[in-house]
């Protein structure tokens, strides 16, 4: 008896499988992982020890995926991380009113900028990898992640739709089909190591040690030792601050330190450079932490903020 053909899903997650990256259930035709999110967790079944992320539900079991992908027309998604992969992730504008900022200008798209990036620094284009046309006509570049390091995923850090997906992160695999447009793979070939020149550009910098009170004080000069060891505790909080809330550290170290600008205590100048190199050095750029800043400080009713 012949066998029956296998459906072109589960042969995609099949395929992703057997190149060692381990997948999990995408919504059929979604670009959105299936089953509960972390808010509607029931802590029962495969959570009954806590919630599992698709990250940690995928996997290279075929029997699993057999069962999955036989039981509904999955779409599938590839974890980066545990796959040791860093995709690099060339969007396109949504429509015509996403324009490029000035650093950019002249770019149509991610594939432009990231042309642009590698021209700035001195290297060729890496097309030589396997590589996936996406949804909406952007490319996925595969490259296997740098030993020792664990990138995680980013967005705009290396440009303007630019994102990478690795620790943390996934990408829709070739043969799923979103909005009944396919991802389809337009260069078959084993992913190339991350140059190194990329995987610098995205490795964090360190966050510095928190700064012995007594070389704040010097810096602060005219600062009461209280006022000194507010700010010092502050700079601690943001430097402490986790991805997805370093915007908020920074801002409410400014409004917490703006009662010190309005008694004499502290001057708006040394909050807002002391605050500006924290927030910079856990990896929030500088438009971002001056924003951050000026908003906490006239929230918090700096005189001068609030005057600006």
């Amino acid at each position: 008896m012949t066998p029956t053909p296998a459906p072109a899903l589960l042969s995609a997650a099949l395929a992703a499988a057997q190149r060692g990256w381990p997948v999990f259930p995408l919504r059929p035709g979604d670009k959105r992982p299936a089953g509960h999110p972390e808010r509607h967790c029931p802590g029962a079944g495969r959570c009954s020890e806590g919630h599992r992320t698709p990250e940690q539900r995928a996997t290279l079991d075929g029997n699993q995926i057999a069962e999955c992908w036989q039981a509904a027309p999955y779409n599938v998604g590839i974890a980066t991380g545990p796959a040791n992969l860093v995709v690099v992730d060339l969007d396109v504008p949504k429509d015509d009113t996403e324009t490029p900022p000035t650093e950019w200008a002249g770019a149509a798209d991610g594939l432009d900028v990231f042309a642009m990036l590698c021209e700035r620094a001195g290297e060729q284009l890496p097309t030589e990898t396997y590589t996936v046309r996406t949804r909406r006509g952007g490319q996925h570049l595969y490259f296997t992640a740098p030993t020792g390091k664990r990138l995680r995923s980013t967005a705009n850090v290396l440009g303007w739709k630019v994102d990478t997906r690795a620790w943390g992160g996934y990408v829709v695999a070739a043969g799923s089909t979103v909005s009944g447009v396919p991802y389809e793979i337009i260069h078959d070939a084993s992913p190339a190591p991350l140059p190194a020149w990329l995987s610098d550009l995205l490795t964090p910098r360190p966050a510095p040690a928190p700064m012995p009170l007594a070389e704040l004080s010097a810096r602060m000069r005219n600062a009461t030792a209280y006022s000194t060891a507010a700010l010092r505790g502050e700079l601690e909080r943001v430097l402490s601050a986790r991805e997805g809330g370093r915007n908020r550290a920074v801002y409410f170290a400014a409004y917490a330190l703006a009662r010190m600008i309005r008694s004499g205590d502290l001057t708006e100048a040394a909050v807002s450079s002391e605050l500006s190199s924290a927030g910079q050095s856990i990896g929030l750029p500088a438009g971002e932490c001056r924003t951050a800043i000026r908003s906490g400080l006239i929230r918090g009713g700096a005189p001068e903020a609030s005057a600006a």
